[in-house]
């Protein structure tokens, strides 16, 4: 396994993110891909980034999606049950008996427990049976363009072409309506600063289970994840749950249900 990093790239784009003029509606999409385009060209994006750019179309979807999110307003015991908590513990326990030592190696590299990387799978995708339907390219490079968030989302769709030009994406992969991507959905520039060869293929490609979960217990490591110690709430890792969702409700469900597995 190998780390894969650009984040000296996402740092870089910060700085010439305000080139490219954001919009709030299609209008002006094309002209701002042409501009993006000499953006990312000097940061160091090629041919095949560059042209998975220009193929990229004005994700309505994805818009309408982020301009209307809701909050997490459920207790924790009504979301646990709309989420299906009692399957996801289940059919968890049952992905490590299945791969004990897969597991236990990343345990032993990364110090999180497997309970908590296939909670994190079984909420993210049902365990990579939904990774989304909408195309990443478009989704990221839609929401750097729109103005509402431009500044967020810019460095993500800088690295999303990057890792086209990496061959970890392609101007065809399939993720979530914000661009997420892969078994735990990650955004680009995380796939960047976290995402891990476990295969030994030498690409990153969070769509292959064993990159994805290795990853994401990168993410938690990297995070400062403490080794052995407990991710209950008040516990040190919980502090570390919260760095993977916003949501209170979320990282109390993944602690509750990682507990439960583990039994």
């Amino acid at each position: 396994m190998r780390p894969f990093a650009i984040a000296a790239a996402l740092i870089a784009v910060a700085s010439t993110a305000g080139a490219a003029t954001c919009g709030n509606d299609s209008g002006g999409f094309n002209a701002w891909k042409q501009q993006f385009a000499t953006e990312a060209a000097a940061q160091g994006v090629g041919d095949r980034g560059l042209s998975a750019l220009a193929a990229t179309q004005y994700a309505t979807r994805t818009i309408s999606a982020d301009r209307n999110q809701k909050s997490f307003k459920y207790s924790l015991d009504e979301f646990l049950r709309i989420r299906g908590a009692d399957t996801i513990v289940s059919q968890g326990r049952k992905k490590i008996a299945n791969n004990p030592n897969f597991f236990s190696g990343l345990e032993d590299r990364y110090g999180v427990p497997a309970s908590i990387i296939v909670t994190i799978w079984g909420m993210e995708t049902g365990f990579g049976n939904f990774m989304g339907d909408s195309n990443v390219l478009s989704a990221i490079s839609t929401l750097a363009y729109d103005c509402r968030r431009s500044d967020f989302f810019t460095p993500h769709a800088l690295a999303a072409l990057q890792l086209v030009d990496r061959g970890s994406l392609s101007s065809g992969t399939i993720g979530a309506m914000h661009g997420e991507v892969g078994h735990t959905q990650f955004l680009p520039g995380n796939v960047s600063r976290y995402g891990v060869d476990a295969d030994g293929n030498g690409v990153v490609d969070l769509t292959n289970q064993s990159d994805s979960l290795a990853s994401t217990a990168n993410f938690l490591a990297q995070k400062g994840w403490q080794r052995g110690a407990g991710f209950q709430e008040g516990q040190p890792n919980f502090a570390i749950i919260q760095q993977w969702n916003a949501a209170g409700v979320y990282q109390k469900a993944i602690a509750r249900m990682a507990g439960q597995i583990d039994g």
